[in-house]
């Protein structure tokens, strides 16, 4: 199964369907006339071989970059070149589970439940 992608005007990620193998090679046509769905859909993969990402609703599809991204989650964070996904400025510490704290621009150690 091949999965396609609809964006709006402003490139933005509407929804994901998915569109019988035998279809694929047509995928735009089938959605767009064939189920009369109408829009713009662009394929995605799950492996992220076919525009860098797989595609989420509310992700934007960047044309000259051929890559579906995922909104900015800080103010600090940088946009990969060659994967299209966004990066912390501090790497996050393995091991144990952090999450990002912007006030600080740090990873805080995430206790668990007692």
């Amino acid at each position: 199964m091949a999965h396609f992608a609809e964006i709006n005007s402003q490139n933005l990620v509407l929804r994901v369907l998915v569109v019988p193998d035998e279809e694929q090679h047509r995928g735009q046509e089938f959605l767009a006339s064939d189920l009369k769905l109408g829009g713009t859909w662009i394929q995605t993969s799950y492996n992220g071989t076919i525009r860098k990402n797989y595609a989420g609703i509310g992700d934007t599809y960047d044309s000259s970059r051929d890559a579906f991204i995922s909104p900015k989650p800080f103010p600090s964070f940088v946009l990969n070149e060659q994967t299209c996904r966004w990066q912390a400025p501090v790497p996050c510490p393995s091991g144990e589970l952090h999450e990002w704290n912007e006030a600080s621009l740090n990873w805080i150690l995430v206790q668990p439940p007692v």
